[in-house]
């Protein structure tokens, strides 16, 4: 399964396969092994999920930002999972439900590819660049 996935290296690759529909998730976990048969878990509650958290890569409506901006960002959302020793990787798959945060919750998995560390690099590198990062939407009162 997984050894069959090939590697995404740069942004405007994965802006490509974004535009595409091919891989419209990003998961961060140690791999599609690892993930089969097995749903996420709610962390808070200990509550088993019906199925695996994911992180849509489609840009909403009213961004108008080039689309690898968008990407930068996603990809840069949940890096401290790769000091946890996950890897992210593109997936597609059916939605099923929405997790505690949110996030999509995909069954009938289909991995896509690996993201090489290059990549995410880049996206680091653009998110820091073009972004105010850790900005707050308002202000503490």
């Amino acid at each position: 399964m997984a050894t069959e996935m090939f590697t995404v290296h740069t942004l405007r690759e994965l802006a490509e396969l974004t535009t595409l529909g091919v891989a419209p998730y990003l998961r961060y976990s140690p791999g599609p092994e690892s993930d089969a048969g097995r749903p996420s878990t709610d962390h808070e509650s200990g509550l088993a999920l019906p199925g695996v958290s994911v992180n849509p890569l489609a840009a909403p409506g009213w961004w108008t930002l080039p689309l690898e901006d968008w990407l930068a960002r996603r990809v840069c959302q949940y890096l401290r999972e790769v000091r946890e020793g996950a890897r992210p990787w593109l997936l597609s798959g059916r939605v099923v439900d929405f997790g505690p945060d949110n996030e999509p919750l995909l069954v009938d998995v289909e991995p896509v590819a690996w993201v090489d560390a290059a990549l995410v690099e880049q996206a680091r590198q653009r998110y820091r660049a073009r972004f105010n990062v850790g900005a707050q939407t308002h202000e503490d009162r």
